[in-house]
């Protein structure tokens, strides 16, 4: 397969939502906070990641912290709703180009995610906040959410490619595509043994999953 013409896109750590009230002086606080929180969380882990340590590294006091984020939850919500913008952000501008067949839009996506899974970021926030939803119902919830609004692109570009499918299969077909590129994460993910194998292993991803959502006929009941 030949790769679209794409040049690698590189996702941003976070995007704020635009300021719609207030000051500009508490928008670039609450990102400060956010982008704290989030370092904290990639070098450290969940455990290090308390509202007094976020306040600390931001040297603020914790009043003002808990003023724009009450709870940690809140902090938590705010966070995660940043990260996910930044992919639904990069996923626009990948697809948007005019002209694109929905088997190349495919191709933008799956490439978008298999480039960003060796970075640091990636292979070190998501799982961490995946192990924690096994224990805490609030990050399996956030977790959920922040994954299927990742997917929703993917699930109109597979309904695109097979009209003749029902929207719930196009889905689960999203579904194992999104299993099979983010289970990379712990083989050849940053600073993991098969890191090197990145390209070869994309070159398979990219071949399989056109074949996957081009030939996929569901079995007979």
């Amino acid at each position: 397969m030949q790769q679209t013409d794409a040049a690698v896109a590189q996702v941003p750590d976070l995007i704020m939502p635009e300021r719609t009230s207030g000051y500009t002086k508490g928008h670039d606080t609450r990102e400060m906070i956010l982008r704290t929180a989030l370092a904290i969380l990639i070098d450290e882990g969940w455990h290090a990641m308390s509202m007094r340590r976020v306040a600390a590294a931001c040297a603020i006091k914790l009043g003002n912290l808990t003023y724009h984020y009450p709870t940690r939850e809140d902090l938590v919500r705010a966070l995660l709703d940043a990260v996910t913008a930044a992919y639904e952000h990069e996923f626009d501008a990948f697809l948007r180009q005019e002209g694109l067949t929905p088997a190349q839009r495919l191709e933008r996506y799956c490439t978008l995610v298999l480039d960003d899974i060796p970075a640091l970021k990636t292979t070190r926030l998501f799982p961490e906040l995946w192990a924690l939803s096994n224990h805490d119902a609030f990050v399996h919830d956030r977790m959920h959410e922040l994954y299927a609004r990742a997917r929703a692109p993917l699930n109109d570009i597979i309904a695109d490619m097979r009209p003749d499918l029902a929207r719930g299969i196009c889905e689960t077909l999203a579904l194992f595509i999104s299993f099979a590129m983010e289970g990379s994460t712990v083989f050849a993910g940053h600073g993991k043994p098969f890191t090197g194998q990145m390209g070869m292993i994309k070159q398979i991803a990219l071949r399989g999953f056109a074949d996957l959502v081009r030939d996929y006929r569901p079995a007979a009941c």
